[in-house]
């Protein structure tokens, strides 16, 4: 999180000020969180997503999203582009290239845990209770997956 240099109180009561915020505002009207990883690897070590001239391909998608015109899988970590939902037009992609690039793979998320743990041993007992809970159904998205 690069905001923790320059958060002036403890960084566990920061966080807990914007859970209780949110969890105050209308729901319709808080931003939409997205996950990309633009760097994810092909099994023959190639990059599964053309680059960065193609990422507003996944912008449209996203804002399609929020209007309701794309249609997503859900997923242990939330939802991603369906089958045929990004425009793929002009490119030179495999459909095991898109496969790839939005699978969600359940061993890299295991290991991902792992550090997500370690990052929030540094809040000590300050972490919000929201986080943890998160945190805890993400563990069991993923052991039932």
């Amino acid at each position: 999180m690069a905001m923790l240099p320059f958060i002036g109180y403890d960084a566990g009561d920061y966080l807990n000020h914007w859970v209780n915020l949110s969890a105050k505002a209308n729901q319709e009207r808080l931003p939409k969180i997205f996950l990309v990883n633009w760097f994810r690897r092909t099994a023959d070590g190639g990059f599964a997503w053309p680059g960065f001239g193609d990422n507003a391909r996944v912008l449209k998608w996203a804002i399609e999203r929020i209007e309701g015109k794309a249609d997503a899988v859900e997923t242990p970590i939330g939802y991603v582009p369906a089958p045929g939902s990004l425009d793929l037009t002009g490119l030179d992609l495999t459909h095991s290239h898109v496969e790839d690039a939005v699978r969600v793979d359940r061993e890299e998320w295991n290991a991902e845990l792992a550090s997500i743990e370690e990052w929030y041993a540094q809040f000590g007992d300050s972490l919000p209770a929201a986080l943890r809970s998160e945190l805890e159904g993400l563990k069991e998205r993923l052991a039932a997956q």
